[in-house]
């Protein structure tokens, strides 16, 4: 498949727009005293992560963390030891994942709450015998008369 130059132009004039949108990453460093990666923007704001809240990095030990690259756009960072890339802008927007990925987990967080609520509804189960049984739904045979 051969790029024509009008697509190569139209490209870096997305690549420009998108620049434009949202700030670039001028700096990348994983700090192991507080164990987050702090990214430094062209904008003078600087955001640190647990790398455990981050789609890709979740497993990711602290030595996994000690080299990171920044794309020449500013828009994404790669990690190497482990082949894991971050687009910055849906980083952020989606905080740190995907909001599928997000979705699952904070609900397995949600599950794994323990509140007085969910604590009572359990000893009340408890009680009457445990969870109730699921009953089958009711057929009807065709042909017959219900």
């Amino acid at each position: 498949m051969d790029i024509t130059h009008t697509e190569i132009i139209e490209a870096n004039r997305h690549g420009e727009a998108k620049k434009a949108a949202h700030a670039g990453v001028t700096a990348a460093r994983y700090d192991r005293g507080i164990s987050r990666i702090v990214l430094s923007f062209d904008t003078g704001l600087d955001l640190s992560f647990s790398p455990h809240n981050a789609q890709g990095l979740e497993h990711a030990r602290p030595a996994d963390l000690d080299v990171i690259e920044i794309s020449p756009s500013g828009l994404g960072i790669h990690f190497p030891k482990i082949d894991a890339d971050l687009y910055i802008p849906a980083l952020i927007d989606g905080f740190l994942g995907s909001r599928r990925w997000l979705a699952a987990q904070n609900g397995k967080a949600g599950g794994a709450a323990s509140t007085p609520e969910k604590r009572k509804a359990a000893q009340e189960n408890g009680k009457s015998g445990g969870r109730p049984r699921k009953t089958p739904a009711a057929t009807v045979k065709t042909g017959e008369p219900a």
